[in-house]
């Protein structure tokens, strides 16, 4: 990557710090909506697994020089500063629920919502869908989640949420299936912090998320499969 011009350099250098100063915060705040996800238990006996992180620093730097070097080649400016850091950049720490199938979906975002108006938390902007399948649009919709059209074939909603409405830090809650984590897994292994450059390996993840897309569409048949022949016995 070119070298970015002064002072974004330093910029960089302070919004990260100013995260390593809070990091442990962000940790608390991870876990604790983890804690009260888990409180719940019938949106418990949804989840297959949840697992939480605060961001690595040396990522959050690689993030901020992306952006700023994006910023910059499109002659805009790079703004987030050690102030706004915590407003800016939504996963500085984060929770991600698994689950089994797609159709759960139509519980386990009322769930996701009660916990929320429960425990106090405060929603920054609303529920998103990150999806490719027109199907799974339809669901999402009817639910009142936006749906955002991912290009990167892959189907997972976020939510990002404050403790409090006095609290700055915010923490994104990703949902998504056993399937779709794998996707997810192989695509973060070559595809970050850096996209790779490998025509091969880009249209090979595009094959999966078809396979995995399918799978989660023979999940929600056997479920469904399942429940209508225990309702005729």
């Amino acid at each position: 990557m070119p070298r970015l011009p002064a002072p974004i350099p330093k910029q960089i250098r302070e919004a990260v710090k100013a995260f390593e100063l809070r990091r442990s915060d962000f940790e608390a705040d991870a876990t604790n909506l983890q804690n009260r996800l888990l409180a719940n238990g019938e949106l418990k006996g949804l989840i297959h697994s949840l697992k939480w992180r605060a961001k690595d620093p040396d990522h959050l730097r690689d993030k901020l020089e992306r952006r700023a070097y994006a910023a910059t080649q499109a002659g805009g400016q790079f703004l987030i500063t050690a102030d706004n850091l915590f407003d800016e950049i939504p996963d500085l720490s984060g929770v991600r629920l698994l689950h089994l199938h797609m159709r759960q979906m139509e519980r386990i975002h009322p769930l996701i919502m009660h916990v929320f108006r429960e425990e106090g938390y405060v929603l920054s902007g609303q529920p998103e869908a990150k999806t490719w399948d027109p199907e799974y649009e339809t669901m999402f919709r009817s639910l009142g989640v936006y749906v955002q059209r991912n290009e990167s074939m892959y189907t997972s909603v976020h939510y990002v949420v404050k403790q409090n409405s006095t609290n700055r830090r915010l923490c994104e809650l990703q949902v998504r299936t056993l399937a779709e984590e794998i996707w997810g897994e192989i695509s973060h292994t070559i595809n970050y912090p850096h996209e790779t450059d490998s025509v091969a390996c880009k249209e090979q993840l595009k094959v999966l998320a078809r396979l995995v897309s399918g799978c989660s569409r023979l999940v929600d048949s056997i479920v469904a499969s399942y429940a209508d022949h225990e309702q005729g016995k």
